[in-house]
């Protein structure tokens, strides 16, 4: 069984006066990657920022392989070997596209390891290394994605949190997008921890997974359960008016992927 590299226990955090994470408690493996679902305003986002340090939870414990994390400041966050791609993208729109990537490997001195990361992403994004130049506000929504990626695997990382890497994105980039997650986890042994809308995807793309609702966690079970499950499927999946046509359609997609 595979070593916990992340734990969540009983982790509580507002904004202001509006309590947005109640409870919340979930384990991350190593190597593994983990979903979490929800709906608009659920708290998936405000999960991984409380990891990444950029919010303090106000009660619970964060460890992050064994060591307690929760207060700590970004920086130290990420030379602990955490990244953060972020909702948005937030690149930086007047740097180009290298000097983005190279601010993601900004607490790190190897030169020659950087310079081999970036070949690295480049073999993962051959656009970014087409558009190294460009100023990264020129790249369209999709390309934009492919470097909010890449720029947090130049810290790299032992754990990845990723933050709806597919919002705005057509379905055949948000395919491609997926297909890069997963080969980070499986080639480089990235331990994935990915919020995100598209039911569909994450379920198909996470090894486990977790549904949260108004700040804390419903349901969680393997991703096969869950997207098994007749909850899941009514509100995030779209199947319960289709009934058993539509179950068959995602039987055969699973099946195709």
């Amino acid at each position: 069984m595979s070593e916990t590299i992340l734990e969540l226990k009983n982790v509580e955090a507002s904004y202001g006066p509006v309590q947005a994470l109640r409870g919340v408690s979930l384990t991350v493996k190593k190597g593994k990657s983990v979903t979490v679902l929800g709906a608009n305003g659920a708290g998936k986002s405000t999960i991984l920022k409380t990891i990444s340090g950029i919010i303090d939870p106000s009660k619970g414990q964060i460890r992050f392989e064994g060591e307690e994390i929760q207060g700590r400041v970004p920086d130290w966050i990420v030379r602990r070997g955490i990244g953060h791609s972020p909702e948005g993208r937030e690149v930086f729109a007047l740097l180009s596209v290298e000097e983005n990537l190279r601010m993601g490997a900004y607490t790190r001195s190897d030169k020659a390891g950087i310079a081999s990361d970036l070949e690295m992403v480049y073999s993962y994004f051959p656009i970014l290394r087409e558009r190294a130049k460009q100023e990264a506000g020129l790249l369209s929504g999709g390309q934009q994605q492919m470097l909010a990626i890449a720029r947090a695997l130049l810290s790299r990382p032992k754990l990845m949190l990723m933050d709806e890497p597919s919002l705005g994105l057509s379905p055949l980039l948000t395919q491609e997008i997926f297909r890069i997650i997963g080969r980070i986890n499986k080639e480089q042994g990235t331990t994935i921890l990915l919020v995100e809308q598209n039911a569909n995807m994450a379920l198909e793309a996470g090894d486990y997974g977790y549904v949260l609702e108004v700040g804390r966690i419903v349901m969680e079970d393997t991703c096969a359960r869950l997207a098994a499950k007749e909850d899941v499927q009514e509100f995030y999946l779209g199947m319960k008016a289709q009934g058993v046509r539509g179950q068959r359609r995602w039987k055969k997609k699973k099946q195709w992927r």
